[in-house]
Order: structure tokens, then sequence, then C-alpha cells
């Protein structure tokens, strides 16, 4: 009989990347867990209300906004392994204390909410420290590999940690199957520890004032607000996420008490984002490959958005099957865009703005989140939760047009990063005329740091 052998060549040859690999897939599948045992928890265990339960969303995506733009500050300037390790260990505790404080009958929706908020924050700083650690740990010509892999994971835990949530809320009830969360935590902190690459911290200048955090915040958002592909790429998701999340905010609610589907067939919906997800992440590569970068991020954010309204058209009578639909394309288009615009981000940036521009970007496409679940959890109130999810269905379109009628659709391939100048350069007074060199410039050289990026031809 032929043993099986790990396979070989690329990544797979790379033990730090799959230390990191290691770690991401089973956080992903106890994280997965936590969704909907936590929504379910909320809504049937703790009776919240309409308004109650858009809350848990806000609250967990609110640290975006209040903390994603110094946490990038803090990644660029200090080691990222460090900042993983705390925010796998932190939600460790923080996500074990839901079943603690339900077996000793005192955990109530408020405690819920104010764990969502702190939980929230140790989040947005692993986020911003592990899309910056990716370029550390594997070669630029690796990022699209490498992303695929992690996604990949992340598409194999859409697929079974909805419907394994939903096995183990039946048998378990949710705030039991929510420990398995904190020990996936446990587990993500191990193999985090066991990474050796060795990080090298940008140069600092012997004596020199220590660099403010205002600056080099407003820099950070300024690359990305300048950026000819960044600021459109954020606008895209941006707009995507908000209405989005609009939908999402009711979407289990909406399942649970107008369509009567029950936790297992919910899980059942849910894991169909994985399906659509998983198949996303297996062929990105070579979707890019094959129409070029432009085009892999216009066409998945166009399937994507279509299949938000595969909710309002639902009808009561064979739900299931219409929903699946749907969440199996936006699971496929999500996927598809995120891995090759997130390869795009990374291959493009300076490694000294790593951090910032992700902290940028996330502050800026994750800011939405909560003011859509708000939005959201407010029309589902007031109107309906069928409203509710047409507004998303219909003002999700909107996303596309950023992506779809700028530079980026034209990107063939990846372009290389071009440095922008430093703060010490940019506060530098402007030589004088006798200090210019004298040279002969053909009149068809691009002057260096003009602020552009090379772009492909096409």
């Amino acid at each position: 009989m032929r043993k099986l052998r790990r396979p070989s060549g690329g990544l797979w040859s790379n033990g730090d990347f799959l230390k990191l690999w290691a770690g991401q897939s089973v956080s992903e599948v106890g994280s997965q867990i936590s969704v909907l045992a936590i929504s379910w928890l909320a809504a049937v265990g703790l009776h919240a209300t309409p308004f109650e339960f858009s809350l848990l969303t806000v609250l967990g995506f609110l640290p975006f906004i209040l903390f994603a733009l110094p946490a990038g500050v803090w990644v660029d300037r200090l080691r990222r392994k460090p900042i993983l390790i705390v925010g796998d260990a932190a939600r460790a505790v923080l996500v074990g204390y839901i079943p603690v404080a339900w077996a000793l009958g005192i955990l109530d929706i408020w405690q819920l909410l104010g764990l969502q908020f702190v939980i929230g924050i140790f989040t947005v700083l692993f986020d911003v420290a592990y899309q910056s650690y990716l370029p550390v740990v594997v070669e630029r010509d690796e990022l699209v590999e490498g992303n695929s892999k992690l996604q990949t994971t992340v598409s194999a835990s859409l697929i079974g940690g909805p419907g394994l949530a939903g096995v183990l809320i039946g048998v378990m009830t949710a705030p039991y199957a929510i420990a398995l969360d904190a020990a996936s935590f446990v587990a993500s902190t191990a193999f985090m520890l066991r990474i050796r690459k060795e990080e090298v911290l940008p140069e600092r200048v012997e004596g020199a004032p220590r660099p403010k955090m205002w600056p080099e915040l407003k820099e950070g958002v300024a690359y990305v607000v300048r950026h000819p592909h960044l600021k459109w790429i954020a606008a895209c998701t941006g707009t995507s996420n908000f209405f989005g999340q609009i939908g999402f905010a009711v979407a289990l609610l909406y399942m649970a008490r107008v369509l009567h589907v029950s936790s297992f067939w919910a899980g059942a919906v849910f894991a169909g984002f994985g399906i659509g997800a998983i198949v996303g992440a297996l062929t990105t590569t070579r979707l890019q490959r094959a129409i070029g970068v432009g085009p892999a991020i216009v066409i998945p954010i166009t399937l994507g958005s279509l299949a938000g309204f595969a909710f309002p058209l639902a009808p009561a009578s064979f739900p299931v099957p219409v929903l699946l639909v749907g969440t199996v394309l936006f699971g496929f288009g999500s996927m598809a865009y995120n891995i090759t615009q997130v390869s795009l981000r990374q291959a493009i940036c300076p490694p000294r703005l790593q951090g910032r521009m992700n902290a940028s970007m996330r502050w800026i496409v994750w800011g939405t989140l909560p003011l859509g679940a708000l939005l959201g959890g407010a029309i589902g109130t007031a109107f309906s939760l069928r409203t509710a999810l047409w507004v998303s269905a219909i003002g999700g379109l909107s996303g596309i047009f950023p992506v779809l009628l700028s530079s980026v659709r034209t990107i063939k391939e990846m372009p290389a990063p071009v440095e922008p100048p430093t703060l010490a350069e940019v506060d530098a007074p402007l030589p004088s005329i006798r200090e210019l060199p004298t040279a002969t410039v053909s009149p068809d050289a691009r002057a260096p740091g003009d602020g552009g990026v090379a772009t492909p031809a096409g």
C-alpha cells in the first residue's frame, strides 16, 4: 500500500508558512462555529430584539473604525509575530468566558455585546498583523499562491463550520459549542509560537526623534486614497460591505422567523458560502493568469453582487435551494475577488507601509460594516426584514462601478511596488539652485518618485 506523501514544491516546502497556515486553519473552523453559535445564542437563548441582534455585528466591527489605523502604525513599528500570538491568546480567554458565564447563569445580552466589542479589538490587531506578516513569510511571486491556500482553508471552514455548528448547537446547545472556538484559538497560538522566520524592523537613524503616531497614521491613509488602484478597490469593497451587511445583519432572523428554517438548514445555507468560496480559492490563481488581474477582480465582484437577490426572492414554500444558490455564488465571487485584490495590495505596497496600508484598507472597507448592520437592524425593525434584504441587494450593485470604470480593470500582471517619499523626505527643505546636479535628460524619461505606479499596458 502506497503511503500518502505531502505535496512538494512551492509553499509546501516553506515550513513557516505551513505553521501559519495550520494555525489559521484550526482557528477558522472554530470561528465559523462561533459565528452561528453566538448569533443563535443571542436570537434564541437570550431572546434579542432585531435591534439588539444587529448590535452584535455593529460592536464586532466597531473596533475597526476606532483602532484599525493606530494598529497599522504599531504593526509597522513592531514585530508582527508577537502581535499575532497576543491576539489569539486574548481571544481564547474572552470567547471561553461565554460558556462559563452561561453555565453560571450570569450571561445576558449586554455582556455578550460587550464581549463582541473587546474580541473585535484583538481581531483588529491580529488581522492587520496577519496580512502584513504574509509578505515576510513568503516571496512576492508567491503571494497569490499563499493567499489562495489560506483562503482555501477559509472556504473549507465555511463549508464545514456552519453545518458542524448546526449539529453542535442541537447536541450541545449554542453556549457550549462556542467553547470549541476558544480551544481553536489556543491551538492557533501554539502554531504561531513555532514560526521561526526572522522579521527585519525598519531602520531608524540613531539619535533621530521617534516618529509620532499622527503623521505616520496620515501617511498610511494618504498612500491608499492617492494610489491609482487602491483607492478604487477601497471604494468597491467598502460599498459592497456596507450594503451586504444590511442584509447579513438580518439574514439569520429572516430565515428563523419568516422562512421558519431550522438551525440545521440555516447551517447548511451558510455552508453554501464555503462551497462557492472553496471553488473560488482553488481556481483564482488560474483565473488571474488566464484573464489578468483586473478582470479577475471585476468579474467575481459582479457575480457576488448579483447573488444578493437570492434572499429576498426565496419563496417561503421551498426557500433552502434558492438560498443555497445565492450563498454559493456569493461565496465564489467574494473569495475570488478577495484573493486577487489582497494579493495586488500586498505586491504593490513597499514593506515599510504594509501595516499602515492594510490597516487603512481595513478601516475604510470594514468601517462600513457596523454602519450597514445598524441600518439593516433599523430597516428590519421599522419596516420588515424582507425590506432590509431588498435594500441590501439593490444597493450592492453600486459596488461594482469603482473597479469597472477605473484603471483597475486594465491591470494584466501584478505591478512592482513603487516607494513613495518618506515623511522625512517630504518635510526636507528643497535644495538650492547651486546644489542641483547637472545632467542631460531625455525628453522621454520619467522622473523618479513621481508618485505613479507602473501599470502594464492593456
